[in-house]
């Protein structure tokens, strides 16, 4: 396994970590914590074949895709129970006989 690593783009400031998952044994997942951010994110296992190139590659994708929906509106959605109930269909219209 490659040893933590920290790297810099966009400005930003990449630090590099691989931690077990707590409760499991063997079970390792890179962490990562960017600068001007307060959270720090595990998105992926550590990989026998990860290479720090491969992981920094990861690490930029995630995250720039976790600033890219971000940046879209949020879109609600209603409890099914609160549905409003489809449109009823206008009358057909009957002709008169005289």
């Amino acid at each position: 396994m490659i040893k933590p690593f920290e790297f810099e783009a966009s400005g930003r400031s990449y630090s590099c970590t691989i931690e077990e998952r707590r409760g499991t044994k063997g079970e390792f997942w890179w962490w990562f914590a960017v600068s001007g951010d307060a959270q720090s994110y595990a998105p992926f296992q550590a990989a026998s074949d990860d290479t720090r190139a491969s992981v920094q590659e990861r690490v930029l994708a995630f995250y720039t895709n976790r600033l890219f929906r971000l940046t879209q509106p949020t879109q609600r959605s209603s409890h099914w129970g609160k549905r409003s109930a489809p449109e009823a269909a206008a009358p057909e219209a009957t002709e008169a006989t005289s």
